[in-house]
């Protein structure tokens, strides 16, 4: 009898051992089920549609989670409007956006140093201070206060400085243009005398055909091109001083990414990580045929900006930063982590690829 008990005992033990091992497997199988906002039209080349974009970001993650974690995904206007993302993250309509920081600068200004910095770093530099400077850090202290959490997923590199109606000779030029520009590069255009309009990429197109701008900046020519810009102006200049290194960030609900198993978690995080440098490099390695195109095939003419006009930009860049800073101690708080950061990688970069670049251009 004694034997038989133990062994009844044993038996016992052993499912009751087994069903704590297959605990795990359960929770591993667990499904999760999220929707995405964009600020971007539907297809458009590296933010939502091609390598590194919102549709590659929720591919992988679906792929890499073996379905664990899947996401519908809409683009602006078909949930939310194309800023309607900060929102419908906070208030809990959808679990995750895609969008640029400065989109939300009118509730906390010091988010423009997550989206891009006139005249600041480019993408090696940017993404440098994020990963390892502080910059995600801070980003993500400045977020907590809303619940949710942010990450770059994606950048656009040196943009173009936009199209216009009309060719831009000087500096004059510039008092009371229309033009839409977002962020601080906006905020540095008003301060020249530009009328600076608020306007989501669907709304560009129709807006400077009509002449209800006269001017616009949108990215780079592979997505310059896709909304259809070279058929409403002919005059497209550089550089883009105004967004050097513009991020695209990944917003998520720290509530449902908590909800996360760490592994998801972890996946989450990496796509996001490996996304930032494949859209990067999509797009280098596309603009230039883009650009070609709309040379070649549809006459558009390039061309550096005006000179006076650059040097102005760039004197009052330094001033409205000082100022923002002055009037915000979060801002002040980001404001002296960046320029104390792009100092430092600025003396690297100097006699590195600066360096370099100016040999191989032969100047």
């Amino acid at each position: 009898m004694k034997r038989r008990a133990f062994l009844r005992a044993g038996l016992a033990g052993t499912v009751a051992g087994g069903a704590m091992l297959a605990a795990p497997a359960v929770h591993a199988e667990e499904k999760f089920r999220w929707r995405m906002t964009t600020s971007f039209p539907p297809g458009l080349p590296f933010y939502q549609s091609g390598p590194g974009s919102a549709e590659w970001i929720v591919k992988s993650i679906d792929e890499a989670t073996n379905g664990r974690l899947k996401i519908k995904l809409f683009a602006a206007g078909e949930l939310v409007k194309w800023n309607g993302g900060f929102d419908a993250v906070t208030g809990g309509t959808v679990e995750a956006n895609s969008a640029v920081a400065y989109y939300w600068s009118g509730k906390v200004p010091a988010l423009q140093y997550f989206g891009t910095v006139p005249f600041g770093m480019s993408f090696q530099g940017q993404n440098a201070w994020y990963y390892h400077g502080g910059g995600l850090k801070l980003w993500n202290e400045i977020y907590s206060d809303f619940g949710v959490i942010g990450m770059p997923c994606g950048n656009s590199g040196v943009q173009m400085g936009g199209w216009f109606r009309k060719p831009m000779n000087s500096l004059a030029d510039f008092k009371g243009l229309k033009m839409r520009i977002p962020g601080l590069g906006g905020k540095i255009y008003k301060a020249l005398g530009v009328n600076v309009k608020s306007l989501g990429g669907g709304e560009i197109f129709p807006a400077l055909e009509r002449g209800v701008i006269d001017a616009a900046e949108w990215v780079g020519p592979l997505q310059d091109r896709r909304l259809g810009l070279q058929k409403a102006a002919k005059y497209y200049y550089t550089p883009g001083w105004h967004e050097p290194s513009t991020t695209t960030e990944l917003m998520i609900s720290k509530k449902a990414f908590n909800a996360l198993p760490k592994d998801i978690q972890a996946v989450v995080r990496q796509v996001a990580a490996a996304a930032n440098i494949i859209a990067h490099t999509s797009a280098e390695a596309l603009n230039g045929g883009a650009l070609k195109d709309l040379v070649d095939n549809y006459g558009v003419i390039t061309g550096p900006l005006p000179k006076d006009s650059v040097d102005a930009a760039r004197k009052t860049t330094a001033l409205v930063l000082e100022a923002d800073a002055a009037a915000d101690p979060v801002t002040r708080k980001v404001y002296d982590s960046y320029m104390d950061f792009q100092k430092r990688h600025t003396a690297w970069k100097d006699i590195s690829e600066t360096a370099y670049s100016a040999y191989v251009s032969g100047s």
